[in-house]
């Protein structure tokens, strides 16, 4: 990967704010940072190699800032988040119900011998995908933290299901590589505690703010790559160890000047790098010979924005439940895997990123709906998912 390469992606992905800058449309900055990747990735020009190791990597690397960032947004100290969780568990078991009953069905119709996978994307959520387009489109409140906690327990339960779905002998493995992580978080939450209560962190801040060394961006980004690299070594996802920190820290305090810095890293340039490599990653010409995929793919899509709409009925406002569909990881994961496996039919891997394409569409317009519904009844309490607490000084 060449400079000239990635100036030209950090280039595309001002399609994001192009698109965004519009307020009145309502569009999640992410959007067009997906569709910059799809126009110069496998899909049209082919101008960017989602398959270069450089710029997998770099990718990788926003993955990870960007579900911790997600994390820290979580107000974990505010006390109605055991509330949220309670009410998010039972929307991903209502939505894993229907999307068994909805899997399949597909499988079924089409004659596939693949119902478990169907089942699992269809209950999946996208982390990566929901919390930016929430937090970019500054939603907020406790419908905004039962969404946030769903989405999380949601894709955390699809990345530990794939592989029983689709790779049985690595499914054991990949628990208890999400265990060790979560583990680890814990442990990463203890000790920032005693840190912070000794006011050692504060100590930490005053030199680092006053000779400008920015030890906390730098310590903080260590134990997040950390982390990552205990998740990449167990076979389990790096938004498990991204988010499970955010958690940790969200719920000692984040300082605002760290914030600041994170948002800078993030929003800035790896966040978009991810989003264009998610983008330029979907091949759809695959689906041209394959007719039978396209009714697949749009059967999956819709399959699975219907058993997250059924959560209207549990109490979730329907822009919110329809936008808690997004998925893009998981079937990514699931057609690499079962391509090299051997167990998807011609084009079915296609098919299945057709089908997150659908959930996504279905999100941003979900999301722009919800939006617009709060910009007509007064301006957002916060700017966070959820209405994150004051972080610390």
């Amino acid at each position: 990967m060449s400079f000239v390469e990635l100036s030209l992606i950090c280039v595309v992905a001002l399609l994001g704010p192009a698109l965004a800058a519009k307020r009145s449309w309502h569009l999640p900055l992410v959007l067009g940072e997906l569709l910059a990747g799809v126009i110069v990735g496998k899909s049209l020009l082919g101008w960017v190699n989602a398959g270069n190791e450089t710029f997998t990597f770099l990718a990788d690397i926003g993955f990870a800032l960007m579900m911790f960032v997600a994390g820290t947004h979580v107000p974990m100290r505010d006390r109605t988040i055991r509330d949220a969780v309670g009410k998010g568990a039972l929307r991903v078991v209502i939505t894993a119900v229907l999307a068994a009953a909805l899997g399949i069905g597909v499988a079924i119709l089409l004659g596939s011998a693949n119902a478990p996978l169907y089942v699992v994307l269809m209950a999946s959520s996208s982390a990566a995908l929901v919390l930016p387009i929430i937090d970019s489109l500054k939603l907020s409140g406790p419908s905004v933290l039962e969404l946030t906690a769903q989405v999380a327990l949601a894709d955390v339960a699809a990345i530990v299901a794939l592989p029983l779905a689709i790779d049985p002998a690595n499914a054991g493995p990949k628990a208890l590589g999400a265990l060790a992580v979560a583990v680890c978080a814990v442990v990463l939450w203890w000790g920032l505690r005693r840190f912070e209560n000794d006011g050692s962190r504060q100590r930490l801040h005053d030199m680092s703010e006053a000779r400008k060394f920015a030890l906390e961006l730098r310590i903080q980004l260590s134990i997040l790559f950390a982390l990552a690299g205990l998740a990449v070594f167990t076979h389990v996802s790096i938004m498990l160890a991204g988010f499970a920190f955010g958690l940790a820290v969200s719920a000692v305090g984040e300082p605002r000047r760290l914030a600041r810095q994170l948002f800078a890293l993030n929003d800035g340039f790896l966040g978009p790098v991810f989003f264009v490599w998610l983008g330029a990653s979907i091949d759809l010409r695959q689906l041209g010979g394959h007719p039978q995929m396209i009714l697949l793919g749009l059967l999956l899509g819709v399959g699975a924005v219907v058993a997250h709409a059924a959560n209207r009925l549990a109490g979730l406002p329907l822009p919110f439940a329809i936008a808690s569909a997004a998925q893009l990881g998981v079937p990514v994961a699931a057609a690499t895997i079962g391509h090299s496996l051997g167990v998807l039919a011609a084009g079915e891997d296609a098919a299945l990123l057709l089908g997150a394409l659908v959930t996504i569409g279905g999100t941003t317009a979900a999301a722009s709906w919800a939006a617009k519904r709060a910009a007509a009844s007064g301006p957002p309490t916060a700017s966070a998912p959820g209405g994150q607490a004051q972080p610390a000084a």
